[in-house]
């Protein structure tokens, strides 16, 4: 296993990089000694269109890019501004938009263990996908080297889904992810 090295900049080496404007700082005060407390990975799934994989629209979305003609549903979502700190494509590819210092908005109004603001202290993890077919083996593959070496950077005590901190509003990464697949 392949562990993705995260540097001390927050990135993982070895990830494609692309920018998205949609983070800030995380509280300084929500950790230990100043540093802000990372402890809980969120998984995500996404697809843009929705059902549709391997085009520009996740990346256009996360960059505040998403051509409001382009698609109807694009319509419905351009303005929002969203980023998450990675993305897993279909064959397994990782693109890293959010230093894992920063506070990615991949959660929204959540909840985890009585704490509210998972965007504080979590790390986002999209997997390109939907509630309605199977991820690919080469996404588990991806997902848990980098599991592993988010772990050995910060100290994660849950990993989790959307659904789990967010149960009233999101259903992702939906039926069809296997939580058996993923090393905890």
């Amino acid at each position: 296993m392949t562990i993705y090295h995260i540097n001390q900049a927050g990135f993982a080496e070895d990830a494609q990089f692309i920018a998205s404007p949609n983070f800030d700082d995380r509280s300084a005060d929500n950790g230990i000694g100043g540093k802000p407390e990372i402890s809980l990975i969120v998984i995500h799934n996404i697809s843009l269109p929705p059902g549709q994989y391997g085009g520009n629209g996740i990346i256009e979305l996360f960059t505040n890019q998403l051509d409001a003609n382009e698609h109807p549903y694009y319509a419905q979502i351009h303005t929002y501004k969203v980023s998450t700190h990675f993305l897993i494509r279909r064959d397994g590819t990782l693109i890293q938009f959010v230093s894992c210092l920063n506070r990615a908005w991949h959660a929204g109004v959540s909840s985890w263990l009585g704490r509210e603001r998972c965007n504080d202290f979590s790390i986002g993890i999209e997997l390109e996908g939907s509630d309605f077919e199977a991820f690919e083996p080469a996404q588990y593959q991806t997902l848990n080297n980098l599991i592993a070496g988010i772990r050995k950077a910060y100290p994660i005590q849950s990993i989790v889904g959307h659904s789990d901190i967010a149960p009233d509003r999101k259903t992702d990464p939906g039926p069809h992810f296997d939580w058996q697949q993923v090393i905890k």
